[in-house]
């Protein structure tokens, strides 16, 4: 029987990211670590898998308690290479993260931390995005991985209902508390920086703001974020809209 826990990590930012880095030394305190990550960053990513390109992996560490790897796929190819190939038998737990920025209301959709973590829920694994809202490559997650560390405690202890994982976004800084909240309702309003290279073809910069649809809400992990507290968000794999179920069934097919 084995004595500590095995966890798998991966995150979108790439293996090299100081949030996986730092998210290591936080669950290296927790059990035996193996690590899937992408060999750059795969931000926006999604649930998106490669299927016209072959994956190659790459180890870069192994040691007792750690291993190390890097593939240049995207987040949820990382789990896949995982649960299929790399390892023996199923981990634990699947962490991603410490993301460089929110992942806060509809970005869990485009979300290449998240994907990753349901992917996990889809196998039946206890899985959690971290994000921290402060995008610098150099930001100081100092305070981010003593709350990584108590949540991931009470994950370990109480398990996480099948079926759902967590969106967990944590403020810059000194947070007030935790909150367990909803996704915000909002979208991202998309711009586009139009430019031109050097030889006169226009090329466009993605750019673009969020917008709340209920910025008095006070339920909501953007609401918790903007007021300092950690925001803590069930996610589930079901999509089904249930409550339209019936309407639907009035239809006259």
């Amino acid at each position: 029987m084995k004595s500590r826990p095995h966890i798998l990590l991966t995150n979108d930012d790439g293996v090299w990211a100081k949030g996986l880095r730092e998210l290591i030394e936080v669950m290296q305190l927790f059990g035996d670590v193996t690590v899937v990550a992408p060999e750059s960053s795969q931000s926006g990513m999604s649930n998106a898998i490669t299927v016209s390109d072959p994956l190659r992996v790459k180890i870069l560490e192994d040691e007792p308690g750690l291993k190390i790897y890097s593939t240049k796929g995207t987040p949820v190819d990382c789990v896949k290479l995982a649960l299929n190939v790399l390892l023996e038998e199923k981990p634990d737990f699947i962490v991603s993260g410490i993301n460089h920025g929110p992942n806060t209301a509809v970005s869990v959709l485009y979300s290449g931390t998240m994907g990753a973590a349901i992917e996990g829920c889809i196998h039946g694994i206890p899985s959690v995005g971290f994000s921290l809202c402060d995008y610098s490559p150099n930001a100081d997650f100092s305070k981010a991985k003593l709350c990584v560390a108590k949540i991931f405690q009470q994950i370990a202890t109480n398990g996480i209902i099948p079926g759902t994982c967590l969106n967990i976004n944590i403020p810059k800084g000194e947070s007030k508390g935790i909150m367990i909240c909803r996704q915000t309702q909002g979208k991202w309003v998309e711009e586009f920086d139009k430019r031109t290279d050097p030889s006169q073809r226009d090329y466009y910069w993605l750019t673009g703001h969020f917008k709340n649809f209920e910025p008095t809400a006070m339920d909501t992990d953007a609401y918790a974020i903007e007021n300092g507290y950690v925001a803590i968000v069930p996610v589930t794999i079901d999509m089904t809209a249930y409550h339209v179920m019936e309407n639907l069934q009035s239809w006259n097919f």
